[in-house]
């Protein structure tokens, strides 16, 4: 069992480096992984990559509109986010996608 005051300090540790992270630029993989889907979706009109994983890039969320997921399911968008970081997921333990459309005005 442990105490609340190791309980504490373990809490405070996790916290820092939080907000170590949220502070800090992109990592080296973030940049990648952007690089390779602006060049696969030039379309994009939003794109964010997030290493949720800590910064050790074992895991990533990547949210991404695009104009050329228009008339495709939702597994079939994912399914050319994988395609376009094949060699890169090889590396990873996990990876959330989240794909749209742009809504038009």
């Amino acid at each position: 069992m442990m105490s609340v005051s190791g309980f504490l300090r373990i809490n405070q540790a996790v916290l820092s480096r939080c907000l170590q992270r949220c502070l800090s630029s992109l990592t080296d993989g973030e940049v990648r992984i952007a690089q390779i889907l602006k060049e696969k979706f030039p379309l994009a009109s939003s794109l964010k990559v997030v290493d949720i994983s800590g910064g050790c890039g074992a895991m990533y969320e990547i949210h991404i509109e695009s104009d050329e997921f228009k008339g495709k399911r939702t597994i079939q968008q994912h399914q050319l986010v994988n395609q376009a970081l094949k060699d890169e997921i090889q590396g990873m333990h996990g990876l959330r996608i989240f794909t749209d459309v742009p809504e038009k005005n």
